[in-house]
C-alpha cells in the first residue's frame, strides 16, 4: 500500500543549505558525517531533513522559506545589521532553491493550476518517489529583510507567496516571539500590500497584541504555519484557546510543530534530552486535540514540523530519526481513534483545501 502523501507548511531549506552549509540533495547520513566533528551549533551531525529525506516520507509538498533578520544595536540575538544585509541573504536563499530547480530537486509553486499538475505526478504509482521534485512554496518568515514595502513586490514577482511579519525579538514590522507590543507604522501599510497582491499572511511569531490588530486590519486567506497550543505549552510562542476559535472563524490551518520546547513545557533547551523527558511524536496529537475539540472536527490541523529550524535530533521526539517518520503520524492517530479521512486531513487535505480557495 502506498503511503499517504504528506504536506509541510514550515521548512527551512535554504537558510540550512546557505547558513548551515548543508547539501541537502544528498543522503542524510553523509550530511550528518560531514558534520562529525563541527561544534559550531547544537545541531551539527543531527539534521532531520534532506530532500532524498522528504521523498522517502512521500512529503512532496512543503512551504519552504526565506529567512533572515535584522537586529537592531544592543540586541542579542543573531541578525544582519542591516536590512539591505538580510535582504541580500534572502537573495542568496532564493538562488539556492533555483539551483535546486535547475538540477531537477525541485519545482517552485506560485498557482493552483500549477499545483494541481504538481499532486498529479505524486499520484502517480507508476513513477517512483525518488524520481519525482518536491514542490515548494516560497514564504518568508518575519518582514525584515524588505527594505521598503516596493520590495514585497520584487518578492512577490519571483514567486513569494505566503509572509509572516515577524519571527523572535523585535522586528522592523511587528514585534515577535518573546516580545510584546503591536505591530508597526509600516507594519500596518505593509498588510494593506499583501492583501491587495493576495497572498497568504502567516501570523505565527506574532505578539499576542500583534495577532489581534493583524486579523482585524488584514481582509485576506491567513494561516499559521507552525503552532502549537498554549493551553498545553504555556508561553507566549503557542496559541491561547481564543485566537485558535479566531482561527478557524476565518477558515485558517494550524500547522503542529515537532520542537520539543513546543510539545512539552517540561523541555529545556539546550538542557533537556527528549529520550529522557519521553517526548514522542504522539505530544504532538495532544496539541491537535484541543484544537479539534474547540473546532468540533479535524479540519484545522495539519503539518508545520520546523524539523530543520536550528535544531535536530537533539530536540526532536525521540522516536523520530528524520522527517520521513512524519508517516508514523498514520498509526499514531488510528489509535487515538481518527478516521481515515481525517488523517487524509491532517497528512495534506486541510492544507490543499486552504490553497485552493486562496488561490482561486
Amino acid at each position: 500500500m502506498s503511503k499517504r502523501l504528506i504536506v509541510d507548511a514550515h521548512l527551512d531549506l535554504a537558510m540550512n543549505a546557505i547558513e548551515w552549509n548543508r547539501d541537502l540533495s544528498r543522503p542524510l547520513d553523509e550530511i550528518r558525517l560531514r558534520e562529525l566533528h563541527m561544534k559550531d551549533r547544537p545541531d551539527r551531525g543531527k539534521g532531520t531533513v534532506c530532500l532524498p529525506e522528504l521523498r522517502k516520507g512521500r512529503v512532496g509538498l512543503v512551504v519552504a522559506t526565506q529567512l533572515a533578520r535584522y537586529t537592531p544595536p544592543g540586541s542579542s540575538l543573531n541578525g544582519w545589521n542591516s536590512p539591505q544585509q538580510a535582504w541580500a541573504m534572502t537573495q542568496a536563499q532564493l538562488a539556492w532553491y533555483r539551483e535546486m530547480e535547475a538540477m531537477g530537486e525541485m519545482v517552485q509553486l506560485t498557482d493552483w493550476a500549477g499545483l494541481e499538475k504538481h499532486l498529479a505526478l505524486w499520484n502517480n504509482l507508476a513513477i517512483a518517489d525518488e524520481q519525482k521534485p518536491i514542490g515548494y512554496i516560497l514564504s518568508l518568515e518575519g518582514a525584515d529583510s524588505l527594505v521598503d514595502i516596493s520590495y514585497l513586490h520584487k518578492a512577490h514577482a519571483y514567486g513569494l507567496r505566503a509572509i509572516g511579519l515577524s519571527h523572535f525579538g523585535p522586528g522592523r514590522y511587528a514585534p515577535g516571539t518573546k516580545m510584546e507590543g503591536p505591530i508597526t507604522a509600516m507594519g500596518k501599510e505593509l498588510l494593506k500590500e499583501i492583501e491587495k497582491l493576495g497572498m497568504i499572511l502567516d501570523v505565527t511569531h506574532l505578539t499576542d497584541e500583534g495577532f489581534e490588530q493583524a486579523l482585524e486590519l488584514f481582509g485576506g486567506h491567513l494561516w499559521a504555519s507552525h503552532h502549537n497550543v498554549r493551553k498545553i505549552v504555556p508561553n507566549q510562542r503557542q496559541l491561547t484557546d481564543n485566537q485558535i476559535k479566531k482561527l478557524i472563524e476565518r477558515g485558517a490551518v494550524i500547522g503542529g510543530m515537532l520542537d520539543c520546547w513546543a510539545m512539552d513545557v517540561r523541555f529545556i533547551d539546550t538542557v533537556s534530552d527528549p529520550w529522557q523527558l519521553d517526548i514522542r511524536l504522539e505530544h504532538l496529537v495532544d496539541h491537535w486535540d484541543h484544537i479539534c475539540q474547540i473546532a468540533g472536527n479535524a479540519n484545522h490541523i495539519a503539518i508545520g514540523s520546523d524539523l530543520d529550524g536550528i535544531f535536530g535530533t537533539e530536540q526532536s521526539p525521540w522516536d523520530m530519526n528524520s522527517i520521513a517518520d512524519l508517516q508514523k503520524f498514520e498509526d499514531i492517530l488510528k489509535r487515538r481513534g481518527y478516521q481515515d479521512s481525517d488523517i487524509d486531513n491532517i497528512f495534506s487535505q486541510n492544507w490543499l483545501n486552504f490553497l485552493k480557495r486562496a488561490w482561486n
